[in-house]
C-alpha cells in the first residue's frame, strides 16, 4: 500500500486575495474517507544576498504574529508568476539591489501539514547599488549585517524567520566546506 491520499471532492470555505482555504473530502491509502483542511497560497520567492561578507535583511512588522521580524528580502508570486522573476523584483524593491543573476538553492515547503505554500529561495551571485522602491503597504529597515552577527542573531532568537534562517544556515554549511 502506498501513502498517496485521494481527492475526492474540493470545498472551498474562503476565497481571499491571498489565499484560499479548503475543507476536502478525501480518501486515506486504505480507502477510507477523512477530510483535510488546506489552504492555498501561490507561494513566494526570498533572495540571500551576501556582499563583502555582510547579508542584506530587511526588518519589518508581520501582523499575523504580532512582532517585528528580521528577514532575507522576499515576496508572494503572483499566480503563474515565474520565481525567479519574483525573486529579482522583491530584492529592487526591498533593498535597491540589482542582481545580475540568481541562483535557486532550493525550494522550502514551510508548513506542509495544512498548505501547499512553496518557497523558492534564491542566491544573488552579485548586485549592484540601485533605489528601493516599496510597495505603499511596506514599512522595512534594509541592514546588511556582518555574517557572522547573522549566525549569532539566529543562536540568540532574534531571527525567528524560516526562510531566513535555512538559508543563511545553507550558505554557512556551503562555506564551511571549502
Amino acid at each position: 500500500m502506498g501513502f498517496e491520499e485521494t481527492t475526492v471532492r474540493k470545498n472551498y470555505v474562503f476565497r481571499g486575495k491571498i489565499i484560499n482555504v479548503r475543507k476536502d473530502d478525501a480518501l486515506l491509502p486504505d480507502g477510507k474517507p477523512c477530510t483535510r483542511e488546506v489552504v492555498e497560497h501561490p507561494g513566494g520567492a526570498a533572495v540571500l544576498c551576501v556582499r563583502g561578507g555582510k547579508v542584506a535583511l530587511v526588518r519589518q512588522f508581520r501582523y499575523a504574529y504580532g512582532e517585528t521580524l528580521w528577514e532575507i528580502p522576499a515576496g508572494k508570486l503572483e499566480r503563474g508568476e515565474d520565481p525567479k522573476r519574483a525573486a529579482l523584483r522583491e530584492l529592487s524593491e526591498e533593498t535597491g539591489l540589482v542582481a545580475d543573476d540568481l541562483a535557486l538553492r532550493f525550494v522550502l515547503y514551510p508548513t506542509p501539514g495544512y498548505t501547499d505554500e512553496k518557497i523558492y529561495i534564491f542566491e544573488a551571485e552579485s548586485a549592484a547599488d540601485g533605489a528601493t522602491h516599496f510597495d505603499e503597504d511596506e514599512f522595512l529597515d534594509v541592514r546588511f549585517v556582518p555574517l557572522e552577527a547573522a549566525y549569532r542573531m539566529i543562536a540568540a532568537g532574534e531571527i525567528r524567520d524560516g526562510k531566513t534562517i535555512v538559508a543563511l544556515q545553507d550558505h554557512r554549511l556551503r562555506h564551511a566546506e571549502r
